[in-house]
């Protein structure tokens, strides 16, 4: 699982995307999951660093979960 040793900092992320997009916490995991999944897929290698300091918690994941509850027309 690409997720496996940072699940703190996913947990509250898992959380804040239920929260904020209005849907379990169960398939707020899968979404995330899959997200990571995607990017760390998709984009260029340089970025990948990035998505993990992102997962280590050295990024404000509020930001991220209210960008992806504005992508689901939460506010």
């Amino acid at each position: 699982n690409i997720l496996s040793g940072k699940e703190e900092t996913i947990d509250e992320l898992v959380k804040m995307v239920s929260q904020k997009v209005g849907i379990t916490e169960a398939q707020a995991r899968q979404a995330v999951e899959m997200v990571v999944d995607t990017l760390k897929k998709n984009l260029p290698p340089s970025i990948a660093p990035q998505v993990d300091a992102a997962l280590k918690g050295d990024v404000d994941l509020s930001n991220i979960a209210g960008s992806i509850g504005g992508m689901f027309g939460k506010k």
